[in-house]
C-alpha cells in the first residue's frame, strides 16, 4: 500500500493581472502547502476503483464517480503508459469542497505521484505536470508542493528556495464557493504583476511585510457572495497573536499566519468554540520543526 498527503494549496496572495482573449484570467500568486491535506491510499487491484470515506466525502459526487478528478488521473496514467493493471483507490476527504484550498487537484496530483510509484512508472516530473494541466490549471503546482510563485493561467511555476517555517489556521464557514461565480464578480480591476521575487533567507518578519503590502484580488468579491468570509477574518484576527489573515484562492477558506504552534493552536480552539459549525484546522507551512520563530 502506498499512502499520499494531499496537501491544501494556500494562496498567500493573489493578484489578478489580466485576461487573455481565450477567456482565462492571468494571475500572479504566492503559494504555499499547509501540512493539512486530504490523504489517499493506493493498493494493486485488477481494475481502476475508487473509494470515498472522510468527513468532506458527502460533498462529493457519489453518483458519477467517474468524473472524480483522482479516477481522471488515473485514467489518464494508465492510458499515457499503457498500463495493464488497476488499483484500489481509496480518498479519505479532510478538505472541505469549493474551498479555494485546490483540494480537487491537490488528489489528482497526489494521485499521479502515488499510481506512478504503484505502477513503477519513470516519468519526468515534466510530464506527470503536462498531464496534470490536462486536468486543471492547479495540478502541476500540486505536483511541485513546495513554496513557489505562480504567473500565467497557472502553468507558470518558479521554485522560491528557502521558506521560513510558520504556523496556520484555515477556516471555512461551510459554504462552498465556485471559482466560477467569484471571477464573474471581479470587477476587472487589474494588479501589476509583481517585481522578481526571492525569498532565500528571508525571515518571518520579511516575509509577513511582503505579503502585508499585497492582497488577494478576489477576496472582495468573495465577500459580496459569502458575507461570513468576513467573520472568519476577524475570528483570526481576534487572539490579536495573528500576524497576518486573508482569503486563499478564490475562497471561502481563509487562513491565519501565527508565530508559534502554541499560538496557532490557541487560536484554533477559540474559534471552534465561538464558531462550532465552521471547519477549522491548525498546521504548519515551509519548514516543519516545532520551535517557535522569533
Amino acid at each position: 500500500m502506498i499512502t499520499r498527503l494531499a496537501a491544501a494549496k494556500v494562496n498567500l496572495d493573489l493578484r489578478i493581472t489580466g485576461r487573455r482573449v481565450d477567456g482565462y484570467h492571468e494571475l500572479d500568486s504566492l503559494i504555499a502547502f499547509a501540512s493539512v491535506g486530504d490523504v489517499l491510499t493506493f493498493e494493486p487491484a485488477s481494475s481502476l476503483t475508487l473509494v470515498l470515506d472522510g468527513p468532506f466525502a458527502g460533498g462529493l459526487n457519489h453518483d458519477a464517480p467517474q468524473d472524480n478528478l483522482v479516477l481522471r488521473a488515473a485514467g489518464m496514467l494508465q492510458q499515457r503508459y499503457d498500463i495493464g493493471q488497476g488499483a484500489r483507490i481509496s480518498l479519505t476527504k479532510h478538505l472541505p469542497v469549493a474551498a479555494g484550498l485546490g483540494g480537487g487537484s491537490a488528489d489528482a496530483a497526489a494521485t499521479l505521484r502515488g499510481l506512478a510509484a504503484l505502477w513503477g512508472i519513470a516519468a519526468a516530473d515534466a510530464e506527470l505536470a503536462a498531464l496534470g494541466l490536462a486536468l486543471g490549471a492547479d495540478v502541476p503546482v500540486c505536483l511541485s508542493g513546495t513554496p513557489c510563485r505562480l504567473t500565467g493561467i497557472g502553468e507558470r511555476i518558479e521554485p522560491l528556495g528557502a521558506f521560513p517555517a510558520l504556523w496556520l489556521v484555515l477556516v471555512n464557514p461551510g459554504v462552498g464557493l465556485s471559482t466560477a461565480s467569484v471571477f464573474k464578480a471581479f470587477d476587472g480591476l487589474f494588479s501589476t504583476p509583481r517585481s522578481r521575487l526571492k525569498c532565500d533567507d528571508r525571515t518571518v518578519s520579511m516575509l509577513i511585510e511582503g505579503l502585508a503590502g499585497s492582497h488577494n484580488d478576489l477576496e472582495a468579491p468573495a465577500v459580496g457572495l459569502v458575507p461570513q468570509i468576513a467573520g472568519c477574518l476577524r475570528e483570526l484576527r481576534a487572539s490579536g497573536e495573528c500576524l497576518l489573515a486573508r482569503m486563499s484562492g478564490s475562497g471561502a477558506s481563509c487562513f491565519g499566519l501565527f508565530p508559534s504552534p502554541e499560538a496557532a493552536t490557541r487560536s484554533a480552539a477559540s474559534i471552534r468554540a465561538a464558531q462550532p459549525g465552521w471547519w477549522v484546522a491548525d498546521g504548519h507551512i515551509g519548514a516543519a520543526d516545532n520551535a517557535a520563530i522569533s
